[in-house]
């Protein structure tokens, strides 16, 4: 259903659009950034921290290159206290992805990916493609989110679309 290509694409919007909410983040004092906004987790800080988590807990699943992470959702919150200590965690993590993204192959997209699931509590079978394409979905449902808080609070991230993307990113 979706192609190494498509997964290629994303992996580069992913680090673009993180680059752009992370250089409208660091325009925000710190008390901005943990401030609760009634979004689903709060504070961009947190949610930052989601993100992140999210990503080393599908990364984990995909490839060997990212060890899963020992914090349940929750507790990994407040992993990071600061953008200035979650910045290098989420730059390693966006050239993981990147890396990932290059050796995916059509056979690999169009198989099976079994884990146990802690959100379900239950062991998930379901193709790769689908999985891949929530990978990317989850990350662009709450960047909306960060995106949306960071525009309240006075910051000016970079457009989201697609079809915006510089073909460098």
């Amino acid at each position: 259903m979706i192609s190494p290509t498509h997964v290629q694409t994303m992996a580069r919007y992913n680090a673009w659009q993180n680059g752009s909410l992370y250089r409208a983040a660091s325009s925000l004092p710190a008390e901005a950034l943990t401030e609760d906004r009634g979004a689903f987790f709060g504070s961009m800080l947190r949610t930052f921290n989601h993100l992140l988590w999210a990503d080393g807990m599908w990364m984990s699943r995909f490839t060997p290159r990212v060890t899963k992470p020992e914090q349940a959702m929750h507790g990994a919150l407040d992993r990071f206290d600061s953008l200035a200590a979650l910045k290098p965690a989420r730059d390693v993590m966006d050239e993981n992805i990147r890396q990932w993204a290059g050796e995916v192959s059509q056979e690999w997209l169009d198989s099976d990916l079994e884990w146990y699931s802690g959100a379900a509590q239950r062991d998930m079978v379901s193709p790769v493609w689908f999985c891949v394409t929530h990978f990317f979905n989850h990350q662009t449902h709450h960047r909306g989110q960060i995106h949306a808080m960071l525009t309240a609070a006075g910051a000016k991230p970079e457009d989201t679309d697609l079809f915006l993307m510089d073909e460098n990113a």
